[in-house]
């Protein structure tokens, strides 16, 4: 399973592709991952890994399982900071 972290913009362009972070049952603990579970629409507790983010073709992208509060939003944003090492 994976999340969508494209832009909303780049989600609804003519491009083909979004980037996207893979979605685990592991986790670590460590400041690229963000833990996610029920009340994201998942069936059991899992975690987004921010350290291993794909391009993967929007076609791919069929089924949609959940959304992410604004607080979640958050700690993603600050995850992905942390694993492209975009700190300031």
């Amino acid at each position: 399973m994976f999340v969508v972290v494209s832009r909303q913009t780049l989600i609804e362009s003519r491009f083909s592709t979004v980037i996207c972070a893979p979605i685990y049952s592991a986790h670590e603990g460590l400041s690229t991952q963000v833990a996610v579970g029920v009340a994201e629409g998942l069936k059991h507790d899992s975690s987004i890994h921010c350290d291993e983010l794909v391009s993967l073709p929007k076609t791919a992208l069929s089924n949609f399982v959940g959304a992410l509060s604004p607080g979640k939003r958050g700690e993603l944003k600050r995850a992905l900071r942390v694993a492209v090492d975009a700190e300031d």
